[in-house]
């Protein structure tokens, strides 16, 4: 999949790589997506949970090799 802005959060513990992934959100235009990659197992319950709650889109996730990416579509609120 196709992203506009790349994040890497490997190494970083819970809640850094959601946190980090929220700056970047705020810093793009609506329908940008940003890619975030990380290491942090317990982000794969926070990245859904935080689309939800957000309206931001999670347009897919993938995990392989104790690393977790996901592609998130920035939507206005």
């Amino acid at each position: 999949m196709e992203a506009d802005v790349k994040l890497d959060a490997c190494g970083l513990a819970c809640p850094l790589p959601l946190l980090k992934a929220k700056q970047a959100l705020n810093s793009l235009a609506n329908g940008l997506v940003l890619e975030v990659t990380c290491t942090d197992p317990g982000s794969v319950r926070d990245f859904e949970v935080f689309s939800k709650q957000s309206g931001h889109l999670l347009l897919k996730n993938e995990a392989a090799d104790g690393r977790y990416v996901y592609w998130l579509r920035k939507v206005a609120r």
